[in-house]
């Protein structure tokens, strides 16, 4: 069919990857897929019964290998890429987690670039809820433009910055980026990582499911009606309120629909951090599901439930035993044993006065003894999921937000730059034109930078040598010259902290860079 629509995936045997993936197969009279894959037995295995498919072409190759990329992109309309190296293995490799998912980034641009129809070629970049860092209450409600920020030792968020950014600045004319949240799907209930236990339990987060996430990826490409002012912008995907769960209430129902009880009798409040792992509400999570029409609108318990009829049959033994039986065969005792793990566990952290670790993850020492290990000691917080909450929480982004985008202009531009410390240095600037990167002065290193007013105001990127730390973590000297980042960098840290992170000391006896 001469209107069939060709569609390139990266990441396609990843959890979000495959799930596009098999929505758009229902698609076979309209849309051609490419989808890159590693060559290795596992893939080969699992794209085997799509080999004979005539509407799908599987790419062998990597995101790092040009010509792999070229190839899938040649000739096609969309561009969905999904893929990248993630968590746990982005921990272990943080150097090859940045090559890799910068160079990917850079690879698929200039691909389009180099075709003849580049501007007409739509690209969906899938970034991470990760980039905004930890956003305990009260500054719990989030949305694109709030401050870029880190967590401290996040190496993943610091490469999916970098490549967000090289999208957003690309001057490609259809792009747009989505900032994925954590999603839910069964295989989250074989996962025993020390990882569980970085997260704060009173920390919250807005989940998307597998489900909503693939039909997303679908719904991206088979819309027919998506208007100019969809492209070129930065959006939040999240499943909605029915998903805004804090981290305890996500255990209790991770935990309980396979039978394993309440948190309270698995685990000990001081196992878990306090800070410093990624995780909000979306105050605009549904401006995407108006434009694209993903969610299944599932209430939560049932969607944990169909989760827990999705996995091996011996996952659901637990809700046939008795609590105090499961626990007389030594359950908790082995949830423990994993937040011991040397150098992820937490609780190896305080065995061994991991002053860096306790320090980004709880503040000292002490604040770690306060938390206690008794429950009746610990003080469970539930804040409002409602959106009509959000607005009293709505974070300051340093200029009028009610003026229209068309009329925005050079005065605006220098407000927000001086409620970021620093300048807008550039003396001229076309109203309304958010394109045309602008030179700026930050007010921390001094340095001089160039950016779109799209990728500051909308995107809430500043300067890429203090907010994107490839060296170092400094965001104690940051915050001191830049209120706009002081919102979220107060709010879990003492004004007189200042603890420095660099880069390579955090890796020791690990990857280390080439």
């Amino acid at each position: 069919m001469a209107n069939k629509k060709t569609v390139f995936i990266t990441g396609g045997t990843g959890t979000m990857g495959w799930a596009a993936f098999q929505e758009l197969l229902k698609y076979p009279s309209e849309i051609n897929i490419r989808l890159l894959a590693r060559k290795g037995p596992k893939n080969f295995k699992l794209l085997t019964p799509y080999l004979n498919y005539p509407n799908v072409k599987i790419v062998w190759g990597d995101l790092l290998d040009y010509e792999s990329i070229q190839e899938g992109i040649e000739g096609c309309d969309y561009v969905l890429h999904i893929g990248g190296m993630v968590s746990p293995a982005a921990d272990y490799k943080p150097y090859t987690t940045l090559k890799t998912n910068v160079k990917a980034a850079e690879y698929i641009v200039k691909a389009v670039q180099e075709q003849p129809n580049a501007d007409d070629i739509k690209v969906c970049y899938i970034g991470t809820v990760a980039q905004t860092g930890c956003r305990n209450y009260p500054i719990h409600w989030g949305r694109t433009g709030d401050p870029i920020k880190i967590s401290i030792y996040d190496h993943y968020a610091i490469s999916k910055t970098i490549a967000e950014r090289v999208f957003a600045e690309s001057g490609l004319k259809h792009w747009v980026v989505m900032r994925q949240s954590g999603i839910l799907y069964p295989a989250l209930l074989h996962n025993m990582e020390p990882i569980m236990y970085h997260v704060p339990l009173n920390g919250v987060l807005e989940w998307a499911t597998v489900e909503d996430s693939g039909r997303l990826m679908a719904n991206f490409v088979t819309e027919k009606n998506l208007p100019e002012e969809f492209w070129r912008s930065f959006y939040n995907i999240g499943s909605g309120k029915d998903y805004r769960l804090t981290n305890y209430e996500f255990e209790k129902l991770l935990l309980g629909c396979i039978g394993l009880g309440d948190p309270k009798t698995l685990f000990d409040p001081n196992w878990f951090t306090l800070k410093n792992f990624h995780g909000q509400y979306y105050a605009d999570s549904d401006k995407l599901e108006k434009y694209l029409h993903f969610r299944e609108n599932l209430p939560v318990e049932m969607y944990f439930d169909r989760m827990a009829t999705m996995v091996e049959p011996y996952f659901r033994i637990p809700k046939f035993i008795p609590t105090k039986k499961l626990l007389g065969f030594g359950t908790k005792p082995f949830m423990k044993k994993i937040a011991e793990t040397k150098q992820w566990g937490t609780l190896d952290w305080i065995k061994n006065r991991d002053e860096k670790r306790i320090s980004a993850f709880y503040g000292t020492y002490e604040d770690w003894k306060k938390i206690g290990s008794y429950w009746s000691m610990f003080e469970l917080e539930f804040p409002d999921k409602h959106n009509s909450a959000a607005e009293e929480f709505k974070l300051d982004h340093g200029y009028d937000e009610t003026k229209p985008t068309a009329e925005l202009d050079l005065e605006d531009m220098q407000k927000a730059a001086e409620f970021r410390g620093g300048k807008c240095v550039s003396k001229k600037m076309t109203k309304g034109d958010m394109f045309t990167k602008l030179k700026w002065q930050c007010g921390t290193c001094g340095e001089e930078f160039k950016a779109s007013p799209n990728l500051v105001l909308k995107g809430g990127h500043w300067c890429p040598d203090c907010t994107i730390p490839t060296v170092k973590w400094n965001y104690d000297e940051v915050a001191k010259t830049n209120p706009f980042f002081a919102q979220v960098w107060y709010n879990d840290h003492k004004e007189d902290e200042h603890n420095v992170y660099y880069f390579d000391e955090l890796f020791e006896g690990w990857e280390r860079k080439k």
